[in-house]
C-alpha cells in the first residue's frame, strides 16, 4: 500500500512518541511489581535476582527478534500490531496477579535445594515473565516498522527509544514513590494495565487515519540477510549493553552504601540512569543523521572510557566526602534532593553516552530498503543480550572476584574494546596513518585510565551514608565485597569491635549490642522446656547463634545467611563472643535468604530467632510481613518459640507500630522485651509462641542454678544479668495491653510491603526514646504470661514495675 499523497508523517510521529512513552511507563511499573512478587517466591539472593533479570531481559531479546518474522508471515498495519501487543501486555500483567501466587504454592511444595533449585527458579521465572516480556520486546520493532530505514527514519527510531525511556523514568518514580507507597501491588498493576489499554486504543485510532508505511510491503516480505559489514556494529552495541548493565550493578551497589539502601534510593538511581539514556538517545538520534554514524558510534564508545572513569572517581573520591550530615534533617524531601544531585553528578555523563549508542548503532547498521522492524529488532536484541551477560557476569563473578575497583577497570577496558571494534575496521580500510596512531594512542590512554581507577574507601563500606560523621573515629580492620553484600570490621578507640554490612553497623562487642544478641538466643532457649533444634535468621557476628552453643539440650543449630563471606570473617573477629558457633559440630549453615529457606525447607524447629537487617533496607520488609510470620509459625514444633528484632532507632512510631502489630496479628499473646541504652529506648525484640503458654520463672531459675547451665549463666552474666528475675526485668509489654496504641497500625503484607516505604521515610529520624516511652506507658505486670511461686512473682513484679534507671 502506498502512502497517501496528502499525509504528513511528521505530524503523527510526535503522537507516537507519547504513545511509546506510555508503553515505557507501564513496562517499568510491571518490572518493579513483578520483581517484588517473584522475589517472594524464588528468593532475593544475587543468584535469584540474576535469574530474574536474565529471564526478563531474555524475553525482551526474544520478542525483538520474533516480531519481524511474525509480521513477515502475517502482515498488518504496524500501529495495529503495536496496539495488539499493548493489549497482550496488559492482559498478561493482570494474569500475573493470579499466576505468581499459584507458582508460589507449587514451588514451596516441591522444596528442591542446591543446584537443581536454580533450574527450578529459572523455570518459574520463564513461566511468569517470558510471555509479557516477549511482547514488551516486540513493541519497538512493531512500531518502528511504520518508519523507513532512512537517515531521517532512523533518527525517529532514536526519538521513539528515548520517548520510551522517558516513560520508563516516569513509571519508575510513579511506582517507587507513590503507587506502592500508598496502595498495593494489585492496584499498581491495574494502573499499568490501564495505561496499556489506553495506548492500544489510541494506536487503533491512529491506524485508521494513517497509511501502512512499512518498507517491506505485504506479500513481498522476506527474511532479510545480515547486512554486509554491520557485524562490528552489532558487536559494539552488545558490548555497550554489557558495560551499561555491568556499571549499573556496580554503581547501584556503591551508591546504595552512600545514600542508604532504601526503596527510594534504588528508584532514584534507576531513574537518573534512565534519564541519561533517554536524553542521550535523543542526542544520538540527531547525530545518527550524519554522514558517518559508525565513526560517531566508535567515538561514543571511546568517550565512555572517560564517563566510566568519571563515575568511578566521583563515587570513590568526591561524593562521599561532600560535607553532608544526613541527620541534619529528618524530612525525606530534603534528603531526596541531595541524593538526586549526588547521583546525577556521578552517573549521568556515562548514561548519556550509553543512550546515544543505540540510535547511532541503528544508523550505522541500516541498509536502504531494509525492513525497519528487522533492523531495530537485531540492534535491540544485540544490546539486550550484551546487557544480560554484563549484569550476570558483574554481579555473580566479577565483583566477588576482583571487587568494585577491579570491576570498574574492566568496564573501562570493555568500553575501549567497543570503540576498537567499530573504529578498527574503518581505520584499516582508510589506511590513514594519522587515524591509526590516534586509535592506538586512545587505547593506551584508556589502559592508563583503567589503572588509575580508585578503590572504594573502606570507610564507605563500613559507615555508608554516615561516612562524614564517623570518619577517623575508628580503625578499619577488614573490608570485603561479597556476592550479595559488602562487609567491614572496625575497632573503636575504646577497643570495641564492630561488624558492618552494606554501610551499617549490624553487630558489635559494645555492651548494649552484646546484651541484645545474647538475649535473642538465651531467652527463648530458657523459656522453652526442652529445646533441641533452632533456626537463626542471619549470621551477623554469630553472637545470637553462638548463644545456643552452651545450652545442654540443643542438638541442631541451623543458620540461614545470604552472604558466604560473613561467617568466616565474623568467626575470625568474634570467635570468642560467638563460641565459635560456625565450627560447632551441631551447626549447619545454609547460604540462602531466610524467607526462601523457610518457604522451601521441610524442617521444623523448637526455636526460630530472627535478627535481620534494618527494615528500611530494600527487601528486608519481607521478613516482617504477616505471610512470613505465618510461615515461621508453621515451621515451629508444638510449644515452639520465635523471637524477632525490632529497632527503635532510625525509625518512627508508624514504622514500629507496623512491625509490632503485624507480629502480634500472627502470634496472639506475644510480648515485647527491651534492650535499653542509658535507661532509654534503643531496640526491642518480640517473643511469640506457637501455642501460648505461661512461662515458669522458678523453672528458669532452677536451670540457671544447675551445673549443666553454668556456661549459660556465665554468658548472661557477661551482659549484666545474674538470675531469672534480673533477666526478666527487661519485659516491656504484651499485645493485650498495647491494643489501644496499635489501633490503626498498618499490617505489612506481601502484596503491599508497606513497611519498606514507611521505614524508608524514617531513615534519618532519632525517635527511639519517644517510641520506647510510648510503649512503656501501656506496660503492666503480665500475670497471665509469667508464673511461679508467690515470692518469686512479687519480686519480679517489683522489678518490672520499677521505672528504668
Amino acid at each position: 500500500m502506498s502512502p497517501k499523497s496528502n499525509f504528513d508523517a511528521s505530524r503523527t510521529l510526535p503522537w507516537l512518541l507519547i504513545l511509546f512513552a506510555g508503553s515505557g511507563c507501564s513496562a517499568l511499573i510491571y518490572e518493579i511489581v513483578w520483581y517484588q512478587l517473584l522475589q517472594l517466591v524464588i528468593g532475593s539472593t544475587t543468584v535469584s535476582l540474576g535469574v530474574l533479570l536474565a529471564t526478563f531481559m531474555g524475553g525482551l531479546c526474544i520478542g525483538s527478534l520474533w516480531l519481524p518474522r511474525y509480521l513477515a508471515k502475517h502482515p498488518m498495519h504496524p500501529l495495529r500490531a503495536y496496539a495488539r501487543i499493548e493489549i497482550g501486555i496488559g492482559l498478561c500483567g493482570i494474569l500475573e496477579l493470579l499466576l505468581i501466587p499459584l507458582v508460589d504454592s507449587i514451588y514451596a511444595a516441591v522444596s528442591i535445594h542446591g543446584v537443581f533449585s536454580i533450574f527450578l527458579r529459572a523455570i518459574i521465572c520463564a513461566i511468569c515473565l517470558l510471555p509479557p516480556t516477549i511482547l514488551m520486546g516486540a513493541s519497538l520493532p512493531a512500531i518502528s516498522r511504520w518508519i523507513e530505514a532512512t537517515p531521517r527514519g532512523v533518527s525517529w527510531m532514536g526519538w521513539l527509544y528515548g520517548g520510551n525511556t522517558a516513560g520508563a523514568v516516569f513509571g519508575c518514580l510513579l511506582a517507587g514513590f507513590f503507587l506502592l507507597r500508598v496502595s498495593n501491588m494489585t492496584a499498581t498493576t491495574f494502573v499499568a494495565a490501564g495505561i496499556n489499554i489506553a495506548v492500544a486504543l489510541f494506536s487503533f485510532a491512529f491506524a485508521k487515519k494513517t497509511p501502512d508505511q512499512a518498507v517491506v510491503q505485504p506479500g513481498e516480505a522476506k527474511r532479510a540477510p545480515w547486512p554486509t559489514g554491520a557485524g562490528p556494529v552489532y558487536l559494539a552495541i552488545a558490548v555497550s549493553g554489557a558495560t551499561a548493565l555491568g556499571a549499573e550493578v556496580v554503581w547501584t551497589r556503591l551508591l546504595s552504601l552512600l545514600l542508604g539502601a532504601t526503596v527510594y534510593t534504588f528508584s532514584i538511581i534507576l531513574a537518573v540512569f534512565l534519564v541519561g539514556i533517554g536524553i542521550g538517545s535523543w542526542v544520538g538520534a540527531i547525530a545518527g543523521r550524519g554522514r558517518r554514524p559508525a565513526v560517531a558510534l566508535g567515538i561514543c564508545q571511546l568517550m565512555l572510557v572517560g564517563g566510566v572513569a568519571w563515575a568511578a572517581y566521583m563515587i570513590a573520591q568526591s561524593v562521599p566526602y561532600w560535607p553532608i550530615n544526613p541527620l541534619l534533617s529528618s524530612q525525606p524531601s530534603y534528603t531526596f534532593q541531595i541524593d538526586i544531585v549526588r547521583v546525577i553528578w556521578s552517573i549521568l555523563p556515562a548514561s548519556l553516552l550509553w543512550g546515544a549508542s543505540f540510535p547511532l548503532a541503528l544508523a550505522a547498521a541500516a541498509s536502504p530498503g531494509e525492513d525497519s522492524s528487522v533492523l531495530v529488532g537485531r540492534v535491540y536484541a544485540a544490546n539486550t543480550a550484551g546487557a544480560i551477560v554484563g549484569a550476570l557476569a558483574f554481579s555473580l563473578r566479577v565483583i566477588p572476584l576482583v571487587g568494585t575497583q577491579g570491576a570498574e577497570r574492566i568496564l573501562v577496558c570493555l568500553a575501549a574494546f567497543g570503540a576498537v571494534v567499530v573504529l578498527g575496521p574503518l581505520v584499516l580500510r582508510g589506511k590513514s596513518v594519522f587515524a591509526m596512531v590516534g586509535v592506538a594512542a586512545a587505547m593506551g590512554l584508556s589502559l592508563f585510565i583503567a589503572l588509575k581507577i580508585p578503590a572504594v574507601p573502606p570507610e564507605l563500606i563500613a559507615y555508608g551514608r554516615r561516612i562524614m560523621i564517623n570518619m577517623g573515629r575508628s580503625k578499619i580492620l577488614y573490608t570485603g565485597e561479597g556476592v550479595n553484600s559488602s562487609i567491614a570490621i572496625s575497632q573503636w578507640d575504646d577497643g570495641a569491635i564492630q561488624f558492618h554490612v552494606s554501610g551499617k553497623v549490624e553487630a558489635s562487642t559494645e555492651s548494649y549490642d552484646m546484651r541484645l544478641q545474647r538475649l535473642l538466643g538465651h531467652m527463648p532457649a530458657l523459656f522453652h522446656p526442652n529445646p533441641k533444634s533452632v533456626l537463626i535468621v542471619g549470621f551477623g557476628a554469630g553472637v545470637t547463634a553462638g548463644s545456643f552453643v552452651p545450652h545442654p539440650t540443643i542438638q541442631h543449630i541451623v543458620i540461614c545467611e545470604m552472604e558466604p563471606l560473613i561467617p568466616p570473617t565474623a568467626t575470625l573477629y568474634f570467635g570468642a563472643q560467638n563460641y565459635n558457633v560456625k565450627n560447632d559440630p551441631r551447626t549447619t549453615i545454609n547460604y540462602d535468604d531466610a524467607r526462601h529457606f523457610v518457604l522451601t525447607t521441610p524442617e521444623k524447629f523448637d526455636i526460630i530467632t530472627s535478627d535481620p537487617i534494618h527494615p528500611w533496607v530494600k527487601g528486608s520488609a519481607t521478613l516482617y510481613s504477616k505471610e512470613y510470620f505465618e510461615m515461621v509459625k508453621a515451621h515451629l514444633n508444638p510449644g515452639g518459640i520465635v523471637t524477632q528484632w525490632v529497632p527503635l532507632y532510625e525509625s518512627d512510631e508508624d514504622t514500629v507500630k507496623s512491625e509490632i502489630a503485624t507480629f502480634f496479628d500472627v502470634f496472639p499473646g506475644g510480648s515485647i522485651w527491651a534492650n535499653e541504652l542509658s535507661g532509654g529506648g534503643y531496640d526491642v525484640f518480640l517473643l511469640g509462641q506457637a501455642n501460648p503458654a505461661p512461662i515458669n520463672v522458678d523453672q528458669i531459675q532452677a536451670k540457671l542454678a544447675s551445673p549443666q547451665y553454668a556456661k549459660v549463666l556465665q554468658s548472661i552474666r557477661e551482659v549484666g544479668f545474674n538470675d531469672a528475675i534480673n533477666l526478666l526485668s527487661v519485659y516491656a509489654g504484651q499485645d493485650s495491653d498495647l491494643k489501644p496504641w496499635l489501633q490503626g497500625a498498618e499490617i505489612n503484607r506481601d502484596w503491599n510491603l508497606r513497611l519498606q516505604y514507611l521505614a524508608g521515610l524514617a531513615l534519618n529520624r532519632s525517635q527511639e526514646g519517644t517510641i520506647y516511652n510510648s510503649i512503656l506507658a501501656y506496660k503492666r505486670f503480665p500475670a497471665n504470661l509469667l508464673t511461679g511461686s508467690g515470692e518469686t512473682l512479687q519480686n519480679l513484679e517489683r522489678v518490672i514495675s520499677s521505672p528504668p534507671k
